[in-house]
């Protein structure tokens, strides 16, 4: 082979696999970037489809919005593969089925990328377990104290708002305080220190007033 064009393909080559590495990396947004709205229209997307889905479970059952949604994407593939046969039939043309690139595309999981993601849940399962395990059996009074008094203020949350409601909420709340945050990050903050600041002082005078022994256990 002539080595000018080996050195061409080589270097079209290489353009195509940075082309590809580059567009592989601007098409994968991470979700920190979603709700900082980095890239307005793929955040506008996920936040409206979000929103329409837990607005869809708000008022029908699960079970209904999954059929729907699943009888929506069928309709659309249905729909797309008569059009694409129809076009082929009157052009007289082979393009074989329109999914194909699809369905070839491996679609299964790698057993180390498996193993990967278990492993990272382990570790996070078994931080909890131990958290779990300080809170209730009560190893430091002043934190089982707080959670008792989170769940207290979350059964009246409870008694206003149901999971769905709660969950558009915080959907809503997810996808708007960041970029609020974002722009008045220093005056936040003043007033975060300053609550915590607060906080920090009445739970320290609290802890003044308990019991010796509870504040032994404490210390130790």
């Amino acid at each position: 082979m002539d080595p000018v064009t080996q050195s061409a393909q080589i270097s079209s080559s290489q353009g195509f696999a940075d082309g590809q590495n580059s567009a592989t990396k601007e098409s994968k947004l991470s979700a920190k970037d979603l709700i900082h709205w980095r890239d307005p229209k793929k955040s506008g997307v996920a936040f409206g489809l979000s929103l329409l889905m837990l607005l869809s479970l708000a008022a029908f059952s699960i079970i209904s919005v999954v059929s729907y949604l699943l009888l929506a994407l069928l309709c659309v593939t249905i729909t797309f593969r008569i059009y694409k046969s129809v076009v082929q039939a009157v052009q007289k043309s082979n393009e074989g089925h329109p999914f194909k690139a699809l369905i070839d595309k491996d679609v299964s999981i790698a057993p180390e990328s498996f193993r990967k993601h278990v492993d990272a849940s382990l570790t996070y399962i078994n931080r909890a377990l131990k958290q779990m395990s300080h809170l209730f059996l009560v190893e430091d009074l002043v934190d089982s104290l707080k959670l008792a008094v989170v769940m207290w203020l979350l059964t009246y949350v409870g008694a206003v708002f149901n999971g769905i409601t709660i969950l558009i909420l915080a959907d809503v709340l997810l996808f708007t305080v960041p970029p609020i945050y974002e722009k008045n990050k220093t005056q936040i903050d003043q007033y975060i220190d300053l609550a915590r600041t607060q906080v920090n002082t009445t739970i320290a005078k609290l802890q003044e007033k308990l019991p010796g022994a509870v504040k032994r256990s404490k210390t130790e």
